[in-house]
């Protein structure tokens, strides 16, 4: 069986910094990733070449076997790759349900049609459903520009979901959120996101919340992947500790 995302021989320069050196890496389906690294180490050069925000260098890029190296956001996102990003992409105007409505109307072949009320209303039933999966049932119908940064988080996440995507990427999903909210953010994000049994990649700086929900571990550093492996494993590593953690436990 193929891995969900394989990625071969990945480079990617800017001027003389290395971004991307020679990346190889294999993800099998429903595994719960998280990548690790300074700031610079190439976690967001590698996420945003997955996602087609960055074409690189050299390299091969597969999802399920598929090569998708090259495509577009869009395309890739259509073929079962979604992110989140780690300033939330929102319409702050609108209240939270309609960002979910622009994205379930986004995500399917037919435009939606405003003179349709019975198909904007299974479009809104829809967006709604969503941001229960999340506990934020309740904030449905409040504007973006009212919700606490954790919230509009969760909405930024809730967005990427509406296509049921093969593999999740999530951009730091716990920053700007407070320390004592961290573990029922991530909570909601995983318990939202099983009933589908995406593949989750997720970017983190919280070395507490990376121990706690991720099977494996991936530390960048320079643009090359340090270490690879389990979370107990990995966050002892002495080249971890010194570049990467700092020697946080």
């Amino acid at each position: 069986m193929n891995p969900v995302l394989s990625v071969h021989g990945l480079n990617k320069r800017f001027g003389a910094v290395v971004a991307a050196d020679a990346l190889a890496l294999d993800i099998p389906a429903g595994q719960k990733v998280s990548l690790i690294g300074a700031n610079g180490a190439g976690k967001t050069t590698f996420v945003n070449m997955v996602t087609g925000y960055l074409r690189p260098d050299s390299g091969s890029i597969a999802l399920d076997g598929l090569d998708i190296g090259g495509r577009s956001p869009r395309k890739v996102a259509r073929l079962g790759i979604s992110r989140s990003f780690q300033i939330p992409q929102l319409f702050v105007e609108l209240t939270a349900a309609e960002n979910l409505t622009v994205a379930v109307s986004g995500a399917g072949t037919k435009a939606l049609s405003f003179h349709s009320p019975a198909q904007a209303q299974a479009i809104h039933d829809k967006a709604v459903e969503l941001l229960g999966r999340f506990g934020l049932a309740d904030h449905a119908e409040r504007p973006i520009a009212e919700l606490a940064g954790g919230v509009r988080k969760l909405v930024d996440i809730a967005m990427a979901l509406v296509r049921r995507p093969k593999l999740l990427l999530l951009d730091e999903p716990t920053s700007g959120v407070s320390a004592e909210e961290k573990f029922a953010t991530m909570d909601r994000v995983i318990h939202a996101v099983s009933p589908d049994a995406a593949t989750i990649v997720f970017v983190e700086h919280d070395m507490d919340i990376v121990s706690r929900y991720a099977d494996r571990v991936v530390a960048f550093y320079q643009g090359r992947i340090l270490a690879d492996g389990e979370p107990s494993h990995v966050l002892k590593d002495r080249e971890v500790r010194l570049y990467v953690t700092g020697g946080a436990k």
